[in-house]
């Protein structure tokens, strides 16, 4: 047994001062506010809600002692009980517990006390004003009177980083750090406002986009504040656990964007560093995917990424500018060092949650002084960067001005150079002139020699074709005569021979009428009155034929070329096929085919003319393929297109066709295919014109060696 005394000597002892270890954690409020209750907790963190408050009260084992003032428990969806001992050793009965972590999911407060156990529950996404305590931090009343103490427990749920900053206050001590928390915020976004109201009226003046890419980065710098400090539910009063879930990781997201936007603006990454610039595009990426994610409800997943890539980013951007400094000028050095400042105030605020830097307004505050800083430097250094624009307009208007001196010097030297040679070039140009009007009097006399020359070939070709149709009835007419005067000198004779004898006295009636059968016997009376009556016939065709050519010749050869009027084109494409008969062989057959149309306003006398063009070319074909052999043919069709109000002309031969390499020269003025003067190649040409000024269309389709169709298209009316 004295073998055994030391040991059980060891057990008592350890006893003795794990009783009195466990007395120190009790946390003894006497009359002043306590912070950061950290290291008089204990922590038990389990992955899911599986345990109640009787199996957390009867397994003291499973808590581990908290060493750090403010606990971090890091990003886990997991649940977390926070244990600790509450001693009223003060003359206060309202006690106050303040947990100033806004952004916990659901905490569940459990208070072990003299009078029973109460307990309270706390939403992320709860109006405030179903609190008992209207504020963003979670409060709770302790009921303590003098000497009592309480067992409380704290169920923490939460999808972002949770830290359990606890307090104790009075009422009144808690009013004030209330008071003083809320007033350390509004002079942050006051000043944070006031950076983006100035710097958004010096865009509007300037419109220079590093302003508006700096009031971004500023306003969701400042939204990603108002997120972590729990103020967004509290102003705006969302009310809804979807939204307030988000914010926090969606503040970050959008900050995170901004930030490279401002970046790469401000520092001109596309054009100075394009390595970088892709880095920052990747980073803009990663941000974006983030946001889909957080979108898709893994909140935790998207709060951890948008960490990472701020994490990896910021130190990216950091020796980007650190390169950048090197060539940069006094802007982007002002850039690194805000950079720096914003960098040493996050780690100013790690360095505290791991306890190596003590926790106090200061470092709680970290990252709001560094950010209000970091803004307050890039806003110096984009008016620097002004200021640098400035300058170098300056400098540009300057070297403007000498450059537009020394140009005006030899402007004023070069001018009285050109004035001189002005002056010898302006007497050559106009001995040019002269010799251009010269020549371009000469050319229109020659055009107007020429149309003539075209006008007369036609005049020659008509009067030829004319002479000969009339020469045939006339002929007719002409051998006529002979044989008719012939005839009537013989009945002259009769007559003046059966005068005679019907005033003989000594002739009776019988020999009277003896006598004018023998006169009219010898005569041959009906063959005379045969022959006259075939050669009057003969002479009354010529002159009616004569006739008719004389009427074809006036409807050809229309006067009234100058004014509009209604015409038969029937009538003139008739006329023009009288004219043009002697040329129209037995060989050539023509057939028409005539719709019955209106008449059509027109020049007709011209449109005459277009025909007689286009007939005499599918004549000259005709007999370059033919001869004199049969199976040439022309087809002239004509027809009304009612739709449009236009009349369609067809002219269709089956002679030599046109070639296509000279299908689209036909209407060039003198362009001719013909032998040397055989034509002057204006025919198709002034054909072209005159359709043209009918405003109409003239097409040509064509198969050499198969023939060729010209197609008039005319407006029944003409539109002033």
């Amino acid at each position: 047994m004295r073998k055994f005394r030391p040991f059980f000597l060891c057990l008592v002892l350890l006893s003795i001062s794990a009783k009195i270890l466990a007395g120190d954690n009790i946390i003894r409020y006497k009359g002043e506010d306590i912070l950061y209750l950290g290291k008089k907790l204990q922590i038990y963190s389990q992955e899911s809600d599986q345990l109640e408050l009787r199996e957390v009260l009867s397994r003291p084992e499973l808590f581990e002692q908290s060493r750090i003032e403010v606990p971090n428990l890091g990003i886990d969806q997991g649940v977390h009980w926070i244990k600790f001992e509450i001693l009223n050793e003060s003359d206060k009965e309202n006690l106050m517990l303040d947990l100033s972590m806004p952004n916990i999911d659901r905490v569940k407060f459990y208070r072990v006390g003299p009078s029973g156990t109460d307990s309270t529950v706390y939403f992320l996404g709860e109006p405030l004003n179903r609190r008992k305590f209207k504020h963003q931090f979670f409060l709770f009343d302790l009921h303590l009177k003098k000497g009592e103490r309480a067992i409380c427990f704290l169920q923490l749920t939460s999808s972002t980083q949770l830290t359990v900053p606890v307090s104790l206050h009075s009422l009144t001590g808690l009013f004030r750090f209330l008071q003083q928390e809320d007033t350390l915020s509004a002079i942050y976004f006051g000043l944070m406002l006031s950076l983006i109201f100035y710097n958004g009226f010096i865009y509007i003046s300037t419109k220079d986009r590093n302003y508006l890419s700096y009031v971004g980065y500023v306003f969701w710098v400042m939204f990603a504040q108002l997120a972590i400090l729990g103020l967004f539910e509290r102003i705006f009063q969302v009310g809804n656990e979807w939204i307030n879930s988000r914010v926090l990781t969606f503040g970050g997201a959008m900050s995170g964007i901004a930030t490279i936007n401002f970046v790469k603006t401000f520092l001109q990454t596309s054009t100075r560093t394009k390595y970088f610039n892709s880095l920052l595009n990747i980073f803009l990426l990663g941000y974006l995917l983030s946001l889909v994610l957080l979108l898709m409800g893994y909140i935790s997943l998207s709060y951890k990424a948008v960490n990472m890539i701020a994490g990896v980013g910021g130190i990216i951007v950091l020796l980007m500018a650190s390169i950048l400094a090197k060539t940069g000028g006094r802007q982007t050095r002002l850039f690194l060092f805000a950079w720096y400042v914003f960098i040493i105030s996050v780690l100013v605020f790690i360095l505290k949650d791991y306890q190596i830097l003590p926790t106090n307004v200061f470092t709680t505050r970290a990252i709001q002084i560094g950010s209000i800083i970091e803004a307050l430097i890039l806003s110096f250094a984009l008016a620097d960067k002004i200021n640098s624009y400035r300058k170098e307009l300056i400098a540009a208007k300057l070297r403007e001005l000498e450059i537009s001196r020394e140009n005006q010097r030899l402007i004023m030297e070069q001018n009285m150079i050109l004035e001189d040679q002005v002056q010898k070039r302006t007497h050559e140009l106009q001995m040019s002139n002269e010799s251009l009007n010269k020549t371009l009097v000469d050319l229109r006399e020659t055009q107007a020699q020429l149309v003539e020359s075209e006008k007369m070939a036609s005049l020659g070709q008509l009067t030829a074709g004319v002479a000969h149709e009339i020469n045939n009835p006339i002929n007719f007419v002409t051998s006529s005569i002979t044989p008719l005067r012939r005839d009537i000198e013989i009945l002259w004779e009769l007559l003046e021979r059966l005068e005679d004898i019907a005033i003989s006295d000594g002739l009776g009636s019988e020999q009277k009428k003896g006598l004018i059968e023998l006169a009219k016997s010898d005569q041959d009376i009906p063959y005379l009155k045969q022959e006259i009556h075939f050669l009057l016939k003969g002479v009354q065709d010529g002159a009616e034929r004569t006739s008719e050519i004389v009427k074809s010749l006036r409807v050809f050869s229309r006067v009234d070329e100058d004014s509009l009027k209604f015409a038969d084109i029937i009538q003139g494409i008739e006329s023009t096929l009288v004219i043009l008969n002697t040329m129209i062989r037995e060989s050539i057959q023509v057939h028409k085919e005539f719709q019955e149309i209106p008449l059509i306003e027109c020049f007709p006398g011209k449109l005459n003319q277009v025909f007689m063009n286009i007939l005499t070319n599918s004549i000259h074909a005709l007999s370059e393929k033919f001869g004199e052999s049969f199976g040439a043919r022309i087809t002239i069709q004509v027809r009304l297109i009612e739709e449009n109000g236009e009349v369609e002309i067809r002219f269709q031969d089956n002679g030599t066709g046109i070639p296509r390499e000279i299908m689209n020269r036909i209407f060039d003025p003198f362009f001719t295919t013909k032998e040397v003067g055989e034509g002057t190649g204006l025919g198709m040409s002034i054909a072209y014109k005159t359709i043209e000024r009918h405003n109409g269309k003239i097409l040509v389709e064509s198969v050499q060696g198969e023939g060729a169709t010209f197609i008039i298209i005319l407006p029944v009316r003409q539109n002033n």
